[in-house]
């Protein structure tokens, strides 16, 4: 691998991987679905608030390095962008999605990367997150590397390669709340399906009362 990616440039390729496999009718993006995505404030360490022309610029370096393009996408005439992940490394996709994961959320143990990468794989077991990520390590150069184990924590983090090697001490601690991250990004997914119902049932009632008034026109 004969290039190292910056922040904003592994920002915004994870985005772009991440919007293919999980809102595949908005892929390839548009300048602004990509700002959009790179500064969402969930599935994302650090959170960023990049403006266009860092994006335009990312962009314009990726595709340099053959790692991104502008896409013609129909008869839209808004300029749009994909990635080119399977034409420089033709990953699997259980390798794509840890990869994602590393490149949006920084390092990570194999178990917060199964539990966050639900909506680009759904990996059977913890035995397949690990047998991805010990493919992306053999490669050759590798892409991903195992971090020592911190102080404090039972699990060893896996970092993305992409932007270059990863010192120990600039890995960020995890916080007393990120131990319990399976526990957290459960509750996640139990608030957002709370506010999925809630809305449905909001609907629900809406239709319900659009029926009995256009009853009542007939009685």
């Amino acid at each position: 691998m004969s290039f190292v990616l910056d922040a904003v440039e592994v920002r915004v390729r994870g985005a772009l991987i991440e919007k293919e496999v999980a809102a595949p009718a908005y892929y390839p993006l548009s300048l602004n679905a990509l700002v959009n995505a790179c500064n969402q404030k969930s599935n994302r360490e650090p959170v960023m608030d990049l403006d266009e022309e860092a994006v335009r610029r990312a962009l314009r370096t990726l595709d340099e390095k053959a790692l991104a393009r502008s896409a013609v996408a129909g008869d839209s005439r808004v300029a749009k962008y994909e990635h080119q992940m399977q034409e420089a490394f033709n990953f699997t996709r259980p390798e794509i999605a840890v990869l994602c994961e590393l490149l949006l959320r920084g390092p990570q143990t194999p178990g917060e990367i199964r539990s966050r990468a639900l909506r680009l794989y759904p990996f059977e077991d913890l035995n397949a997150v690990h047998s991805a990520l010990e493919r992306l390590v053999r490669r050759e150069p590798p892409m991903v590397t195992l971090l020592s184990r911190q102080p404090g924590t039972k699990e060893s983090r896996y970092a993305q390669l992409l932007s270059g090697g990863v010192e120990a001490d600039t890995v960020r601690a995890p916080t007393t709340a990120e131990h319990a991250s399976g526990r957290a990004d459960g509750e996640d997914r139990i608030r957002r399906v709370e506010e999925e119902l809630a809305c449905l049932r909001s609907e629900i009632a809406e239709l319900k009362s659009q029926l009995d008034r256009f009853r009542k026109q007939f009685e």
